[in-house]
């Protein structure tokens, strides 16, 4: 049978029309391609066109942990013609409850090279470009530069912000996600894309207008510290993949799918929203639980996309440091805040035990009840961390006594006062928890010692107990 540039043919010589003329595309569906699409194409919405669209398309993916598997699987198997990953880390056992992408045989390898080894399984035929390195603000413009639509699914909100503020001044649309222990959250920002200062109700927000300003430096969590749920990441990227498809088989990505009037608006662009997902661990079984939140367009004082935002925000400006995105964020590092005779090492309390100095002491661990259930130092009592910061705040508040904040009872005598030695994960909360007793009166005047067991657990674990599971 003889086929037109608008036909395709298939094995039993059915002739089957393609877009490729009307769409500007001048490819056809291969085979393959038709055979291993077809149920997608089905789709009320979907069709041919849609199709072709997504094997046009370039898709950046910046995480391949958490986030990144999910919304990775589900973008290559809907034929999204380039996919790059870029990530920095390599596979650990502690990933694989929830990196769906990832597999024990592939533990110790580049995150990126394992995920796009399991995705060619998935579909050999889009091309996956590997970025083997964090990305940062002087390589983030030039990477993002290349692809038509960005998911971000990193950890962390320095990031977040700077991959944010790169989109709009390369105009280019973000799905964000971000999830912690039992909860997550996704935002279309961006779209359809829109040239950095244009101000308007009809003009979508970015991450910046949708949060300004950072979280508190201490609420910093990653997955390490506070632990994650596999199903909730899992949802947030399968629902960043579905945001994904929807945006680059719609074209929804192109500048000119902006609406001249917000009344004419058929995707409810004008006023994206926030969805929120929390896992209850204690729930009875039912339906999954959402929240959506509706979101602000574009502010005009906003730092990235306002009105001055041009002068305020620049390609060359990121690139040379300019916002310093750690600073702006906050980022805690490990820093020592008590004076020398308040600390004490892992090592060094370990000996005074062994050689009988403390037989009478009181050893706080303020980390939370499920890491303390893994284990912890003989004679150890739990007060995790946050307990103990609302019971201090509710004395200084309220008044009463401060020795009750201590999980046991202490004699009045003033000559009975037996020291105290704090500890936690890392060393840090130990400090401020130290602070906080003696803020609170509980050093009896400095007639009680109070004292930080330095790097706490992990400190533990390298200087006393290889055989600690540390978590």
């Amino acid at each position: 049978m003889q086929l037109n540039s608008t036909e395709d043919s298939r094995p039993n010589g059915v002739a089957i029309a393609t877009n490729g003329e009307h769409n500007g595309f001048s490819r056809r569906l291969t085979d393959e391609e038709f055979d291993r699409y077809s149920r997608q194409m089905i789709v009320p919405g979907m069709g041919r066109e849609a199709q072709l669209r997504l094997i046009n398309s370039k898709v950046l993916i910046i995480g391949g942990g958490g986030l990144g598997c999910p919304a990775a699987q589900y973008v290559a198997g809907a034929g999204v013609g380039t996919i790059g990953i870029i990530d920095g880390d390599v596979v650990e056992p502690s990933n694989l409850h929830r990196q769906v992408g990832h597999a024990t045989s592939r533990i110790g390898m580049k995150k990126v090279d394992s995920l796009i080894t399991h995705l060619r399984d998935l579909n050999p035929l889009p091309t996956y470009t590997p970025y083997t390195y964090p990305i940062s603000p002087e390589n983030a413009a030039d990477i993002i530069s290349q692809y038509d639509l960005v998911l971000d699914c990193t950890d962390n909100p320095a990031t977040r912000y700077l991959i944010s503020d790169v989109c709009v001044l390369l105009c280019k649309p973000l799905v964000s996600a971000a999830s912690i222990q039992k909860s997550g959250q996704l935002i279309v920002l961006n779209c359809p894309p829109t040239p950095q200062g244009k101000v308007d109700k009809k003009y979508p927000p970015c991450y910046r207008c949708c949060f300004r300003k950072p979280p508190p430096a201490n609420t910093q969590l990653s997955c390490g510290e506070a632990g994650i749920m596999g199903p909730v990441v899992g949802l947030m990227g399968v629902a960043q993949a579905g945001e994904a498809i929807k945006i680059l088989a719609s074209a929804l990505h192109l500048p000119s799918s902006i609406p001249s009037n917000p009344e004419d608006d058929p995707h409810n662009l004008i006023q994206p929203t926030l969805l929120i997902y929390s896992y209850d661990l204690t729930a009875a079984p039912g339906p999954f639980t959402f929240r959506a939140l509706k979101m602000a367009p574009r502010k005009k004082n906003c730092f990235a996309c306002g009105e001055n935002s041009p002068q305020t925000l620049t390609l060359e400006g990121v690139k040379s440091g300019n916002p310093n995105y750690i600073q702006f964020c906050g980022i805690q590092t490990p820093k020592i805040v008590l004076p020398e005779q308040d600390r004490i090492t892992a090592s060094a309390y370990h000996a005074a035990r062994q050689n009988g100095q403390l037989q009478n002491h009181i050893l706080l661990d303020t980390r939370e009840k499920e890491h303390f259930s893994f284990g912890s130092i003989d004679g150890a009592v739990n007060v995790p961390f946050g307990k103990l910061l609302m019971k201090a705040a509710t004395i200084k508040r309220h008044g009463g006594d401060a020795e009750e904040i201590l999980p046991v009872e202490i004699s009045e005598d003033q000559k009975d006062v037996p020291p105290i030695f704090v500890v936690c994960r890392r060393g840090l909360d130990s400090q401020e928890a130290v602070e906080k007793l003696k803020e609170l009166g509980v050093d009896r005047g400095g007639k009680r010692k109070i004292v930080d067991i330095i790097g706490g657990m992990k400190a533990w674990k390298e200087e006393v107990d290889p055989s600690f599971p540390f978590i």
